[in-house]
């Protein structure tokens, strides 16, 4: 322990022990467990008390008196814990019965603090620590501790109750150790008594009438189950499956979302022989004994098993897709297709589930949904996927959200009123409807899906959140829909579908919801993205009114709708698409987007639509944009001298990385303002020419990142660092165009040092010369800032001496200027 620390330390112990000290809050008190850990990893706990004997007069004053607060207790309970955790150490304190008086029977359970939830979970978390080798387990066997945690398991509680479950595992995981490496022992009996103990018990709640006895017993063992890999588990299993088998035969069957836990979590078991312990027959059983809402989660789980036979994945994907089924049963003529609607009694289950109530409707569809598109998305999908029937289901529940549907029977009719207008089925619907963009569908059903996400797009009903989803799943379609391998053009049919999209998308972008204009402009800048270079996309495109709505809303009044106008209206410049017409009303459209941009950078209220204008003025900088290779040297500095100014530590963030990119760029080619040699690689000369230096020197990027050093943004700062850094290693060999005796001026570059060391960084640095410029370079010791920039902003506070100055400061003990205060 640091010595510092050792003096400070006697003063808090008084301080913890006085029940008329106000003790520092929580977070002091778990810093200083923290602490203590982290000492007794490298130092011998009993050799710590022993040094430091203010620790057991604590100890022994909280046994002894009682009278701490219950966040005092809570602390000691752990701390004890702690320092038994090591067995030496932990005998040591139990020659003084200090253990059992805190955490046997006559323990902490008589004091009056014990009913605050706060000191039994600080009971068990002294016990989970110390619960480390041999002799805890005895003392938990003799002590009467496990009936308590026992006892602790209905605590009201929840998270008392989690941590007495998890603390039985772990005692019963500490009893088995010694078998772990070599066979299981084959008869329960000779098992260590804890283990026996904690086994009796969670087999006498599995037989309890009382749901919330089996509960606790079924967390247990899922827990073990899923922390537990030895041979032991597969005896432990042998012994406890029949009482849970025995639960399926309740009505009704009692914890059943706890039961599905433990028999996945016993499925993942490495080391159980499931055809002889006859998991794979539970699950079957449990499949086929449970309502469709209760199984789904179930047969997903199951369908994710590395090693499941054949019979039971068939059974439980033929669960998921039993809702799906339905629908195509009630909205169709024809018998359902083959595969998905077997006519077995899950289906009945199915019909009654979907057409019970809205809630139950909704509720089983939306899950369905949601377990389809996760699993769609595993390695372990079902092959083969039946794509055509659960594209034409999805579309189908689309329609009946949207009233399309003309149904073929009472159920569908009885559907169509339970589903009209549903947000949440069409949300999930939309979500499953993109992932099914992935497989192979016919040319009819893909039309069919490009007709209803037109309806969903178009209609006056549609919410925001299912435009939002809607938008997204097009997009999907429109990427996979018919592509050719090794081309990413739109297919004929795509480009008829973008035909009838735009008008729609023109009405969005006039949407008085601001919501759907933000979603419409996201969805036309991917678009741009993705097939901006392609004829008959730019044709479509500009035979629309949708790049002049989107041009006018750069003005828009929401911040977020601005921004993702920036965007679009920066894909749209980039690949050539912007509106040629300019609008009288707005005198700032007629001197082009360029200067657009630069109006919302320098006055705009809102930091996003700032953010975005770096963002795009970043990539077209990257990319050689016409207006920005026009005069490089004009828009770099523009750009900086408005960033600088910026509040927004963002917008100086990015700031500094169009510097960066700039400084690369412009290094690596001879000519700053050739147009021709943009695209070219870049040069590999060592050292910069010196012209460029000299233009360094004029534009403010040197003085923007010299000042963003002391950014009080620390991101910022360590941003400016990185990039001196690289400017510096570019000029380390640089000579400017002066003589070879002439030198910098010496007291204006210390001066510039000066106010800088001084915290002085808003003042301008003035006119620089190459040279000053690379004096000052090579005078700052970039890399030792680099490093204090790399720590926290507090860690000088969060060092222990700092923790047990402020505590003692909160009760008077320091004087005031000892104290770091933060």
């Amino acid at each position: 322990m640091d010595p510092e620390c050792s003096k400070l330390l006697p003063a808090l112990c008084a301080v913890l022990a006085d029940p008329r000290q106000l003790v520092a809050d929580d977070t002091c008190l778990e810093k200083l467990l923290d602490w203590f850990k982290t000492v007794m990893e490298t130092e011998s706990s009993l050799h710590l008390l022993q040094d430091h004997p203010c620790l057991m007069e604590l100890l022994s004053h909280v046994l002894k008196t009682q009278d701490v607060s219950p966040r005092v207790l809570s602390f000691v309970l752990r701390l004890v814990g702690i320092f038994a955790a090591q067995e030496d150490c932990f005998q040591y304190l139990q020659q003084g019965e200090l253990l059992l008086g805190l955490f046997g029977e006559t323990g902490a359970l008589s004091w009056t603090a014990w009913n605050m939830p706060s000191v039994r979970s600080g009971w068990i978390q002294g016990l989970c620590s110390l619960a480390h080798h041999p002799s805890a387990l005895h003392f938990l066997a003799d002590s009467g501790a496990v009936d308590t945690i026992f006892a602790l398991q209905g605590d009201p509680s929840l998270f008392v109750a989690s941590a007495a479950s998890q603390l039985l595992v772990h005692i019963l995981a500490l009893a088995m150790q010694g078998g772990a490496s070599g066979s299981p022992i084959s008869e329960a009996a000779a098992w260590p008594i804890c283990a026996q103990k904690i086994v009796n018990h969670v087999e006498e709640s599995l037989h309890s009438k009382a749901t919330p006895q089996v509960t606790q017993a079924l967390n247990v063992l899922t827990t073990t189950f899923g922390r537990c890999h030895s041979p032991w588990t597969g005896v432990l299993w042998g012994r406890l499956s029949p009482p849970v088998a025995c639960l399926f035969e309740r009505d009704p069957i009692p914890a059943v979302h706890s039961l599905m836990d433990l028999l996945l979590s016993v499925a993942r078991s490495h080391v159980l022989n499931f055809a002889a312990c006859g998991l794979w027959e539970m699950l079957a059983q449990t499949l086929s004994r449970l309502s469709p809402t209760q199984a789904g989660p179930l047969a997903l789980g199951t369908l994710k098993l590395q090693h499941c036979p054949q019979e039971l994945r068939t059974q439980a994907f033929g669960v998921l897709l039993q809702p799906l089924a339905c629908i195509l049963k009630a909205t169709t003529q024809a018998p359902g297709p083959p595969g998905l609607l077997d006519g077995t009694a899950g289906s009945s289950l199915t019909v009654d589930a979907l057409l019970s109530s809205k809630s139950a409707c909704v509720g089983l569809l939306c899950q369905t949904l949601a377990h389809l598109e996760e699993l769609q998305m595993l390695p372990q999908c079902p092959c083969p996927w039946p794509q055509v029937p659960l594209l034409g289901a999805t579309v189908t529940i689309l329609r009946l959200c949207d009233g399309s549907v003309d149904p073929s029977s009472s159920m569908g009719g009885r559907l169509c009123g339970t589903l009209g207008g549903c947000v949440r089925v069409q949300r999930a619907a939309l979500d499953f409807l993109g992932t099914l963009s992935q497989g192979t569908s016919p040319l009819e059903l893909v039309l069919e899906v490009f007709a209803v996400l037109l309806k969903t797009l178009e209609s006056p009903e549609s919410s925001p959140t299912v435009l939002k989803k809607a938008f997204q799943a097009t997009l999907r379609w429109l990427q996979n829909s018919h592509k050719t391998p090794n081309c990413s053009d739109l297919s004929p049919d795509a480009l008829l579908f973008l035909g009838e999209l735009f008008p729609i998308l023109q009405k969005r972008l006039c949407s008085p919801c601001w919501e759907v204009r933000d979603s419409a402009l996201e969805f036309l800048t991917h678009l741009i993205r993705h097939w901006g270079g392609q004829a008959d996309f730019r044709e479509a495109l500009h035979s629309s009114e949708v790049p002049t709505l989107a041009r006018q809303l750069l003005q828009d009044p929401e911040s977020y709708v601005r921004a993702s106008a920036v965007g679009t209206a920066g894909q749209l410049s980039s690949r050539g698409l912007q509106a040629t017409s300019a609008s009288p009303e707005n005198p700032l459209a007629q001197q082009g987007l360029l200067m657009d941009l630069m109006h919302i950078l320098s006055t705009d209220s809102e930091g996003f639509p700032r953010r975005a204008v770096l963002r795009v003025f970043t990539e077209w900088l990257r990319d050689g944009h016409a207006d920005v290779i026009r005069d490089t040297e004009w828009f770099v500095a523009t750009v900086l001298q408005a960033v600088s100014r910026d509040l927004d530590w963002e917008v100086r963030m990015q700031g500094l990385e169009l510097a960066q990119v700039f400084l690369i760029q412009a290094m690596g080619q001879p000519s700053l303002h050739c147009p021709y040699t943009v695209g070219l690689p870049e040069a590999t000369s060592p050292r910069p020419h010196p012209e460029f230096l000299q233009t360094l020197c004029r534009l403010p990027l040197f003085e923007f990142a010299f000042c963003a050093l002391l950014d009080c943004d620390r991101p910022v700062a360590q941003k400016a660092c990185d990039l001196l850094l690289f400017l510096r290693d570019k000029t380390t060999h640089c000579s400017g165009p002066q003589e070879a005796g002439d030198s910098p001026n010496s007291a204006s570059v210390e001066a510039v040092l000066q106010r800088w060391r001084e915290g002085e960084q808003g003042q301008p640095l003035g006119d620089l010369e190459p040279e000053a410029m690379l004096a000052i370079l090579r005078s700052l010791d970039l890399e030792g800032l680099q490093g204090k920039l790399a720590k926290s902003s507090d860690h000088v506070e969060k060092s222990p001496q700092s923790l047990l100055q402020d505590m003692l400061a909160t009760v008077g003990i320091l004087e005031e200027n000892e104290a770091d205060c933060y």
